[in-house]
């Protein structure tokens, strides 16, 4: 099967089949004139960094509902946009989303620049987030690759490199593949397949539009494709979380650093996370120890907080951190790790 044919089997095969998603114009839509909002495309985008695309429903929808456009998100309060990207995880994603929303909103008078190279220029946009937008958004002949399309083009070609020292490989032969014809749709048609078609395990190679021609599946080991490099055990890492509330309600909170894990979100005082950590509480009170302990893997190593709870009154000046007063303490406000640690302190009050 020639290049442009498949290609066409595949675009074909997106306008029957396209998943229907919150940022995405369909093919019907596309053909009736839609365009793609570039805002709803870059923000989606950075959300589905390392994260799925059932987890990312609901946050997108909340935050295109609160600030409908990026000069909305550019004007917003950090506090605020941390708060509701809280539980998305990769806190980084966070900063960097406002950074670029102000950019582009002072510098580009709030519209998106077009192309792959000015695309890149701007915070927390890498070379798939670019080529992302400026396909789908702007209908620009990029290669979009995502470990869907790498899983696909690994079987498609009967690629045993492993990843990730395949990825050029992958996408130099995804390159070949890039039709100039609705170029926006053929990449959101490969992920597509990738996702629903040529599936990680039991792949529905029988319904596939790339099943002819498909040199992995034709060999008969489509299915163990692509190969991986064995992966490093992660180290351990461990430490204490404080949960200090005072007699009238008000939670002792922090905002963490801008830069490191969890950066600019708000959460409980924390010791240094290490292999031998030392207790550092913020202030002086009747620690209590419940029992509890936090588990929560972050990307390079497993982290364990051993729960420390005490109540204090009023007068109690903390080291770090703030009160916050009790109605104005929302736990969802609170990232992943940090809400874990609420309800497990929560559940050890309970008991006791």
């Amino acid at each position: 099967m020639r290049d442009d044919d498949r290609a066409a089997a595949l675009l074909d095969w997106y306008d029957a089949h396209a998943r229907e998603m919150p940022w995405r114009v369909g093919p019907a839509a596309r053909r009736a004139g839609a365009r793609p909002d570039p805002y709803h495309v870059w923000l989606s985008e950075i959300m589905l960094q390392q994260t799925t695309v059932a987890a990312v429903r609901d946050y997108f929808r909340a935050f295109v509902t609160k600030w409908p456009g990026v000069t909305d998100l550019a004007m917003a309060e950090d506090a605020e946009v941390m708060g509701a990207w809280a539980g998305l995880g990769y806190y980084a994603r966070a900063r960097n989303l406002l950074k670029c929303a102000r950019i582009v909103a002072t510098e580009y008078g709030g519209w998106f620049p077009d192309t792959h190279d000015a695309l890149l220029k701007l915070p927390g946009i890498g070379p798939y987030t670019a080529a992302a937008v400026a396909s789908i958004a702007f209908d620009r002949p990029e290669t979009v690759v995502d470990g869907n399309v790498e899983r696909v083009m690994a079987r498609l070609f009967d690629v045993h490199t492993p990843l990730p020292t395949a990825k050029g490989e992958l996408t130099e032969l995804a390159a070949k593949l890039t039709p100039t014809t609705r170029p926006g749709d053929y990449a959101q048609a490969v992920m597509d397949l990738g996702a629903t078609i040529c599936t990680p395990r039991n792949p529905a190679c029988g319904i596939c539009p790339w099943s002819q021609g498909c040199a992995g599946r034709s060999a008969g080991h489509a299915e163990s494709l692509p190969a991986k490099l064995p992966k490093t055990p992660k180290p351990v890492r461990l430490g204490y979380v404080y949960l200090v509330q005072r007699n009238d309600g008000a939670w002792l909170l922090e905002t963490r650093p801008d830069k490191g894990l969890l950066g600019g979100m708000l959460g409980w005082p924390v010791s240094e996370w290490s292999e031998n950590p030392v207790e550092d509480p913020p202030l002086a009170a009747n620690w209590q120890d419940p029992g509890a302990e936090v588990r929560h893997t972050f990307t390079h190593f497993h982290l364990r907080l051993s729960v420390r709870t005490a109540v204090v009154s009023v007068e109690a000046t903390p080291l770090r951190g703030r009160f916050v007063e009790r109605g104005d303490f929302r736990p969802s406000d609170l990232p992943t790790l940090m809400r874990k640690a609420f309800d497990l302190a929560s559940e050890a009050v309970a008991g006791n």
